[in-house]
C-alpha cells in the first residue's frame, strides 16, 4: 500500500494531486501504526526497502530491533548519527554483510565496500582523483554531454513521450563514462557498461538471509549466470579500456582511468590492475545511478509543483539569459541547487546506510555488541518531524530560508557523512545542477496522464522501473 501525492501535511492518508495546492506532498509508502511480523517484513524488503518502516521509526532517535540473530540499531538524530559514523568510525566502518555480498562480485575490494587497511590506503590514492577541486576540469565534459541531450530533445517535438528515468540514466552514464574513460572511449563503451550494471542490479539479492541467521561470512553465496554474465561484460570492457589507455594518453586527454593508472601510494607503488578495475567500477556505479535517479525525481517533483517550477525557470532566465551555464555559474544558481538538495532529502539515492560493528561499542549510551547492524537511514531522518518542518512537503526554499527548520549536517546525509562520506559529492552535485540548468531552460516535462509514481528501493531509490513524461519546449 502506498500514499499518493497530496495537498496537505497529513502523513498517512492519501489524497488527490493538484499543482495549485499550497503544499505539494509527493508519494511515499504506507507507514504502519503496528508493525507486521519479521518474516513479512523480510518479504516486503526484498521487493522494496522503503515499505518496512512504521510511523514510530520516522520520529525516533535511537531504536533497536532483533532480526533473527542480529541486533539492528537505527540512528535517527544528528547526535547519534555523529557518534555512529564519526566518533565510532574505527568500529563501525565496515559495510553491512548484505551490501558487501551484493556488490563484491562487481566491485571487488573497491573503495565503496572495503574497510580497515585496504580502505584507508585506497582512499588516499583515489580520493584526490575525484576530489571537489578536480570538478572544474571535468565540467566542460559534463556541459558538452548535457548539451547533446538538449539537442536530442530539441528534435523530438511538442508533447513527445519520453522515459525521464531512462533518459537521465543515459545522460549520466555518458557523463561518467567520458569522465572516467575519456571522451572517445566513453562514447565507445558507455552502452555496454550501462547495460551490464542494469542487468546486475535487476538480479542481485536484496537481503542476505545467511548473515541474518548468523551463518559464517566465508559461506559461499549462490551466484547464478544472471549475475555472472553482466560482471563478465563489465570487466571485459574495463580491461579493453585500460589496454588502450596509452594511445589516449599520447593525445593529451585527461581521464579518471588515467589518474588511477598514474597514481602511486605512499610507498610509490602503483595500483594493481584489479584495483584499478574495481575503483573504476565503483566510480561508475556511484556517479551514474545515483545522479540519474535524483534528476528523474527532480523532473517529477517540478512537474507537480507549479510554484517551484516557476521559481526555477525565473532564476535560469535571469542568470543565464538563454546561454549554457559554465562551471563559474554554479554558485549563482542557488534555487537550482535547492531543488536538487530538496530532491535528495525526499528521495535519497541510497536510502539506507548500514554498517556492521567490528567490536563491542556503544551509541547514545546504548550497548552495541560486535556483529550488530547499525543503520543510518536517510529515508527516515530526512522526514523526521522533529528535525524538519513539514517533512513530507516538497519545498526547496527550506534550504535558502534561514528561518526554516532544518538540522545540522549530521541530519542531512544524502552522500553519507564522516570519514566515509562520498568522495564524489561535489562531482555529483555539480553534474546534477548543470544538467537541470541546461535542460530546464529550454524544456518542461509533464507526467503522462494516469501515471502512478511510487518510490521503490532496491540497491538505490528509483521512481519505479520507468517514468513516462511528455516533453514540451519552453517558449520564452
Amino acid at each position: 500500500m502506498t500514499v499518493s501525492a497530496q495537498n496537505s501535511g497529513d502523513t498517512r492518508k492519501g489524497g488527490a494531486t493538484t499543482a495549485k495546492a499550497k503544499d505539494f506532498v509527493p508519494p511515499y509508502p504506507f507507514r504502519y501504526e503496528k508493525m507486521p511480523p519479521v518474516w513479512s517484513l523480510i518479504g516486503m524488503a526484498k521487493r522494496n526497502f522503503l515499505s518496512i518502516w512504521g510511523v514510530d521509526d520516522f520520529q525516533g532517535r535511537l531504536r533497536s530491533k532483533k532480526i533473527f540473530t542480529r541486533e539492528l540499531v537505527i540512528c535517527n538524530r544528528p547526535d547519534v548519527v555523529r557518534e555512529a559514523f564519526q566518533t565510532n568510525h574505527e568500529v563501525l566502518q565496515r559495510k553491512s554483510p548484505q551490501m558487501r555480498h551484493a556488490l563484491q562480485p562487481l566491485l571487488g575490494d573497491g573503495l565503496f565496500i572495503s574497510d580497515t587497511e585496504t580502505w584507508a590506503r585506497r582512499r588516499k590514492v583515489v580520493a584526490p582523483i575525484i576530489h571537489g577541486s578536480r570538478v572544474r576540469g571535468f565540467a566542460p565534459i559534463m556541459i558538452e554531454t548535457i548539451e547533446e541531450k538538449r539537442a536530442d530533445w530539441a528534435t523530438q517535438g511538442e508533447g513527445v513521450e519520453v522515459d525521464a528515468l531512462a533518459d537521465m540514466a543515459h545522460l549520466t552514464a555518458e557523463i561518467i563514462c567520458r569522465t572516467i574513460f575519456g571522451r572517445q572511449l566513453g562514447k565507445d563503451y558507455a552502452a555496454e557498461v550501462v547495460q551490464g550494471f542494469s542487468d546486475y542490479q535487476r538480479h542481485i539479492d536484496q537481503i542476505d538471509i545467511l548473515s541474518l541467521l548468523g551463518l559464517p561470512e566465508w559461506l559461499p553465496r549462490f551466484r547464478g549466470r544472471a549475475i555472472k554474465k553482466p560482471v563478465e561484460r563489465i570487466m571485459t570492457v574495463l580491461d579493453k579500456i585500460i589496454a588502450s589507455y596509452e594511445a589516449q594518453k599520447e593525445n593529451g586527454e585527461a581521464s579518471v582511468i588515467g589518474g588511477l593508472l598514474d597514481a602511486r601510494d605512499e610507498n610509490g607503488e602503483p595500483l594493481s590492475r584489479d584495483a584499478i578495475i574495481s575503483e573504476a567500477a565503483v566510480i561508475f556505479m556511484a556517479g551514474h545511478e545515483t545522479t540519474a535517479n535524483t534528476l528523474a525525481w527532480a523532473w517529477f517533483l517540478l512537474s507537480q509543483c507549479d510554484k517551484s517550477r516557476a521559481k526555477l525557470q525565473a532564476e535560469l532566465d535571469t542568470v543565464l539569459a538563454g546561454r549554457s551555464p559554465t562551471f563559474q555559474d554554479v554558485p549563482n544558481l542557488p534555487y537550482t541547487k535547492a531543488v536538487i538538495e530538496e530532491t535528495l532529502r525526499l528521495y535519497p539515492p541510497v536510502p539506507i546506510l548500514a554498517r556492521e560493528a567490528m567490536a563491542d561499542t556503544s551509541i547514545g549510551g546504548k550497548s552495541v555488541p560486535k556483529g550488530s547492524l547499525v543503520m543510518v537511514v536517510p529515508w527516515l531522518m530526512h522526514r523526521n518531524p522533529v528535525l524538519w518542518s513539514k517533512p513530507d512537503v516538497f519545498y526547496p526554499g527550506r534550504f535558502l530560508d534561514p528561518k526554516s527548520k532544518k538540522p545540522n549536517k549530521y541530519g542531512y546525509v544524502p552522500f553519507s557523512i564522516g570519514p566515509r562520506i562520498c568522495a564524489g559529492l561535489q562531482f555529483g552535485m555539480t553534474e546534477a545542477i548543470l544538467s537541470l540548468a541546461i535542460l530546464a531552460q529550454d524544456f518542461e516535462l509533464k507526467l503522462k496522464e494516469g501515471t502512478d509514481v511510487q518510490p521503490v528501493a532496491r540497491l538505490t531509490l528509483r521512481p519505479g522501473e520507468n517514468l513516462p513524461m511528455t516533453l514540451h519546449p519552453r517558449h520564452r
